[in-house]
């Protein structure tokens, strides 16, 4: 019996944290079988169907009728039918064991026969639903719903949560740990360029540094593939003015526009606002306007320059909006007719592909450069993951290139230490009192007044002050100051973690409605958050 299930049988919350390619997969296999063996039903949550193809169909060659899948790309006619399917299954007369594939939208299925519930690449942002309501993690949401079936949880990944693995170090979960590949296979080997070094010798073209072109054309000589990976779509990250740095924005947010070469246009990645290409500067009237920045488009154009016999292809938002779009790249890929991929986060998640032996990062260190307690965390888990790709049958390659060579988190993903990173990072979230060692809660603010949101944003803060103390600050200007005409400002509680959260929602609640009770107030736009991402 392997450990897993010996901790499964225990009645805690496992995590089981597998290197990429370590077999995770293989257990879960096991582990459904025995479930639907026993008459029980599986719940199998992915981050984003969308991204799952190669899962989907290697669980329906295991499990064949006993599987149903649920996203919310189905139509309304076939959720109806996977929903019947389920309420059907969860009857008392029903012997039929049932496996449930589905992003986060599946935990609302009426399942009452759980048995098992696995939350796969636990640790991705995508389980959290921010807009609209309800705010949840399906993480989360899942643990309580499978603790009321009295099921089993397994929680998996390669670069889990600092949460998850704070639980799992503190007993508060079992931990499971698979540290090799499968077949004893080694770790690819992670060279790190330093572009400010390259630059200077003029070992650099275009985005690409020497070395990395130079793995490439061994790729292409070995008949393999590669995974190039920058995370930001788009041809160029904005449009200015060569004489006096204007620069094309939304409309409706703040936020400069995107250009995208293929459809010849600017486009606001938050509320979609599209602006066909100015000839002229609006500020100085001059028309030397140039692109900055480079995104997934841009790399793929200048890769088909460089490589003109290579097939390439890119993987984003932009070329899998159809419901297809994602199993035909992927596919074409698996197949072997694509020889780079040329990707953004989706070619990070869960992706296992033979022939892959070079995995090349652009501008790594551009990752960790938000303004966020968790851009580290977020980082490590991108580049890790994305390194995983490579080399999955036999041993392979990863080129990162980065102008903070020495950031830590570079130094941690050159080492595959997750380990070394996570207590590091542990070390930072305790100094300055951020989860695992305290609860979020976010309230946001939007008004179409920015002048009036900056008074009602104080006078709140004060409000809750009187109630939560030093644990409430802010009010803070957001990244992003403004999406779809409205003006937005964040105050966030700390709280302690040993405190009644029914207690604290009820303070907070009652907070909020009294402010409320001024009928000017109810003007603004409150939304609670808590846990955020």
């Amino acid at each position: 019996m392997h450990e897993t299930d010996l901790a499964l049988e225990q009645g805690r919350v496992t995590l089981l944290h597998g290197v990429t390619s370590s077999g995770k997969t293989e257990l879960y296999i096991h582990l459904i079988a025995r479930q639907l063996e026993a008459g029980k039903q599986v719940l199998y949550l992915v981050p984003e169907i969308a991204l799952t193809t190669q899962l989907i169909l290697r669980l329906q060659r295991h499990f064949g009728p006993s599987m149903l899948v649920y996203h919310s790309r189905f139509n309304e006619q076939e959720r109806v039918e996977v929903w019947n399917s389920a309420l059907a299954n969860s009857t008392i007369e029903s012997r039929e064991g049932k496996l449930v594939v589905g992003a986060r939208s599946a935990l609302f299925l009426p399942l009452s026969r759980l048995g098992l519930v696995i939350v796969d690449e636990e640790h991705d942002p995508s389980y959290k639903q921010v807009d609209p309501a309800p705010r949840y993690n399906a993480r989360d949401s899942a643990i309580v719903i499978a603790q009321r079936q009295d099921a089993q949880v397994l929680l998996g990944s390669a670069t889990p949560s600092m949460e998850s693995y704070f639980n799992a170090l503190s007993g508060k979960y079992a931990l499971v740990t698979l540290d090799k590949r499968h077949a004893d296979l080694s770790m690819p080997s992670v060279e790190v360029i330093d572009m400010k070094d390259a630059r200077r010798r003029k070992q650099v073209s275009g985005h690409f540094s020497a070395a990395l072109l130079e793995q490439l054309h061994a790729v292409l000589d070995e008949k393999k593939q590669a995974i190039v990976f920058q995370n930001r779509r788009g041809f160029a990250p904005s449009l200015e003015c060569n004489v006096c740095a204007w620069s094309p924005r939304c409309v409706n947010c703040d936020v400069s526009l995107t250009y995208h070469k293929r459809d010849h246009e600017l486009r606001c990645h938050y509320c979609g606002y599209i602006l066909h290409i100015p000839t002229n500067c609006a500020a100085c009237g001059d028309q030397d306007l140039r692109m900055r920045g480079f995104g997934t488009e841009r790399i793929e154009e200048d890769l088909q320059l460089i490589f003109p016999e290579a097939r390439i292809a890119r993987l984003d938002y932009d070329t899998t909006r159809g419901k297809e779009g994602f199993a035909r790249i992927i596919s074409t890929f698996e197949s072997g007719e694509i020889d780079f991929l040329v990707g953004t986060q989706m070619v990070t998640k869960g992706l296992d592909f033979d022939r892959v032996s070079l995995v090349g990062i652009l501008n790594a260190d551009a990752l960790f450069h938000f303004p966020e307690f968790r851009a580290n965390e977020r980082g490590f888990q991108l580049l890790a993951q994305v390194s995983g790709r490579a080399g999955r049958k036999e041993h392979g390659r990863v080129v990162v290139q980065a102008y903070a060579t020495d950031h830590p988190v570079i130094r941690f993903v050159l080492k595959h230490d997750f380990r070394g990173f996570y207590m590091h990072e542990l070390d930072e979230r305790h100094r300055f009192n951020y989860p695992p060692y305290c609860r979020l809660i976010e309230v946001r603010l939007k008004h179409k007044d920015e002048r009036k949101l900056e008074r009602m944003a104080l006078e709140l803060s004060r409000s809750l002050r009187g109630t939560f103390g030093t644990r409430v600050l802010g009010p803070t200007v957001p990244y992003v100051n403004r999406v779809r005409n409205y003006y937005l400002r964040n105050l966030m509680l700390k709280v302690e973690k040993n405190l009644s959260v029914a207690e604290v929602k009820r303070l907070l609640m009652s907070a909020l409605e009294e402010y409320r009770r001024v009928p000017e107030n109810r003007q603004l736009l409150v939304q609670v958050d808590v846990d955020p991402q």
